[in-house]
């Protein structure tokens, strides 16, 4: 991929209108015209991902469900415990990023992958309570973060996992153990992304620790492309559900 495609990402993430009645009518009018350079692309943007999957710990024979998991990409960040896993659910409301998906799926011959086209809040696997919930840079991109929060917790089994990398604000006065950003950055980066119909949100972070006990929890800021004074801040949060 080079300049030309990224050009033209770039006018889909920040000048093309996103049109649609309802949140998935828009996610898709939002990727759509991006699929086929979306991995490439966010592959400088997003960050923490590896980081994130590797701090997992991944069980033999296990069930995975992947919220928000669009091109399928996370997959390969986990690399041998990935063949090793039961099933593995890749759940995304927009069809152009499952297409993408289940073209990686075939191509790689993975035969434990499914994908579903769901609503992040609402999807239970057919065989839940599973061992590991992911969310990569898609609880910003769900207007109800806090229904997939839950419904994550739902579906998790006593001591299963729950991983979560984004980008994020801090509240205006965190917690003593919490980054603080100041003014200019809690508001510029809400105001940045919105276009997108992506929100950083300053209670991301709070509510995870509030919810699951943190195993691993970072604080970072990564480069935008093509804009390199600028650094957007993220996380990486990996917690369990106490056991029963």
């Amino acid at each position: 991929m080079g300049l030309a495609s990224d050009l033209r990402l770039l006018y889909h993430m920040a000048l093309k209108p996103i049109r649609g009645k309802d949140h998935a009518s828009r996610l898709e009018s939002f990727y759509a015209g991006q699929a086929e350079g979306y991995d490439d692309f966010r592959r400088r943007l997003l960050k923490g991902r590896e980081e994130l999957h590797a701090a997992i710990d991944w069980p033999a024979g296990g069930v995975w469900v992947d919220l928000g998991g669009g091109t399928g990409a996370n997959l390969e960040f986990v690399g041998e415990p990935r063949d090793g896993l039961k099933k593995i659910y890749i759940v995304d409301l927009a069809p152009s990023l499952l297409k993408m998906a289940n073209r990686r799926v075939e191509d790689h011959g993975w035969k434990n992958v499914e994908t579903i086209e769901a609503d992040a809040t609402r999807y239970q696997p057919p065989d839940a309570p599973v061992d590991v919930v992911t969310c990569s840079y898609s609880l910003t991109m769900i207007p109800n973060w806090f229904a997939a929060i839950e419904n994550a917790w739902s579906m998790l089994k006593p001591g299963g996992q729950i991983g979560v990398v984004d980008f994020y604000v801090s509240r205006k006065h965190p917690e003593e153990s919490f980054r603080r950003h100041g003014f200019f950055g809690r508001h510029f980066w809400r105001t940045w992304f919105e276009s997108d119909n992506v929100y950083p949100s300053p209670d991301h972070v709070p509510y995870l620790h509030q919810r699951f006990e943190c195993q691993t929890f970072t604080e970072n800021r990564a480069k935008v492309p093509y804009l390199p004074l600028l650094r957007v801040p993220y996380y990486t949060f990996v917690g369990r559900k106490p056991a029963e």
